[in-house]
């Protein structure tokens, strides 16, 4: 069988300049984020399907890299499901796998534990630009506070870390609560046992407006009138703290006691101390996909770059899915690959990089010019420079261009004696 060279669909070599810019990402990010008192910490790519497949992710459990097993645990011939095949899964996200973290090591963890994570999740997904089956995820959680603060300070953070690594990028952070989607649902005259239903068909109002949102609620059964008093009533709302507050008036004992005026405060106090660096809104309309959110929910547009590139919100119930104990729990994750197709478009150069020096040498150097070039370079590297020693080609001029577009600016040949 002849031997593939592109990549698997879905996946992507990444080339030399692109990993450069990758690892300036992360850094920055990590370094953002380590600024705020986050924890750095790490779990395996590798989930149980039981945890994979417990209702809590969304259509992303549709979309699972599963594992088979291994050995004497797989006997095909006796298998009557797929669950007969599989005992694990490649992770679709780094949140799952941070509440079993979390409750398999909460006795040795600060409390709260503010956790920072990033790596590789995977999703068999249809590829499209800035969309992989592989991607990488930058979360960064707080798990054992139930407070606005955690909210406050996520927002924040990432924001602050978004400011660093996209400085030419105008956003703007949308947020809501569950809470008070639910509690639309039902004032809006929807059955309690259709909320879900019914917000599934909210979250598409960015792809088939208004109108179809009408016409799909309809379809699927819903009566005109609730649909007209929920549309309505979106169509009306403000974008600021005070619409907010007006809208748990509205929504009365609809609504969960303190929880409009907890998503206002939130709004506030980002507001202030941000002091308008970047666009804050209250989008009625923002659902998140997710089955895992209980609580407040955001999510980052960046101009010019249609979907979110940043996301997260409260899950107050997944640590207790292991433990029988609620948690409170609240996260938020960059888009790493989004950012990155943003800022390659875009022409984005790393700022502040180190002086970049490359000795060319030419053949046949003898032992003794070996060692003098060797000595120069680790002279460079110990001034703080980032030295290339690579043998001289024979079109010198187009290997300098080359190594010019990868950052060199410096040049020294280095030729056998004469």
């Amino acid at each position: 069988m002849a031997m593939k060279k592109k990549p698997v669909t879905g996946m992507k070599d990444v080339l030399p300049e692109e990993m450069l810019l990758r690892d300036y990402l992360i850094a920055a990010i990590k370094d953002t984020y380590r600024g705020f008192g986050f924890t750095p910490m790490e779990t395996p790519c590798v989930e149980h399907i039981e945890n994979l497949t417990s209702k809590q992710g969304g259509d992303n459990e549709k979309l699972i890299f599963k594992i088979l097993k291994r050995g004497e645990k797989l006997r095909i011939t006796e298998a009557e499901s797929e669950e007969d095949l599989t005992d694990s899964g490649l992770r679709y996200d780094l949140t799952l796998p941070l509440t079993r973290y979390y409750a398999n090591n909460s006795a040795v963890l600060p409390q709260p534990f503010k956790a920072l994570q990033v790596g590789s999740v995977w999703r068999a997904d249809r590829p499209q630009k800035g969309r992989y089956r592989q991607f990488t995820q930058c979360d960064i959680d707080v798990l054992g506070d139930a407070s606005n603060f955690c909210e406050i300070e996520l927002i924040l953070a990432t924001t602050t870390a978004l400011k660093r690594i996209c400085p030419d990028q105008a956003f703007t952070v949308r947020v809501n609560d569950r809470r008070i989607l639910r509690a639309l649902v039902s004032w809006a005259g929807f059955p309690e046992e259709a909320a879900d239903s019914v917000l599934i068909t909210l979250d598409k109002m960015d792809k088939i407006a208004e109108e179809g949102v009408r016409a799909e609620l309809i379809a699927n059964g819903y009566a005109g009138e609730s649909a007209d008093r929920y549309l309505t009533l979106l169509r009306e709302l403000g974008t600021d703290g005070a619409a907010v507050r007006a809208l748990g008036e509205t929504l009365g004992d609809f609504l969960e006691e303190g929880a409009a005026e907890g998503l206002a405060e939130i709004m506030e106090s980002v507001a202030e101390v941000s002091g308008g660096g970047f666009g804050l809104q209250f989008d009625p309309t923002l659902v998140r996909g997710m089955g895992y959110y209980t609580g407040t929910i955001f999510e980052v547009s960046m101009e010019g770059f249609g979907g979110s590139v940043a996301g997260g919100g409260r899950y107050d119930r997944m640590v207790g899915k292991f433990t029988g104990t609620e948690t409170p729990a609240c996260g938020f994750s960059i888009g790493f690959e989004r950012i990155i197709t943003i800022l390659m478009d875009s022409g984005f150069r790393i700022p502040d990089q180190r002086r970049k020096k490359a000795f060319l040498y030419e053949k046949n150097l003898s032992a003794a010019r070996v060692t003098a070039l060797l000595k120069e370079a680790a002279a460079e590297r110990e001034a703080g420079s980032d030295v290339l020693v690579v043998r001289m080609a024979k079109n010198k001029k187009f290997q300098k261009e080359q190594l010019s577009a990868q950052g060199y600016t410096d040049f020294s040949e280095f030729y056998a004696e004469k």
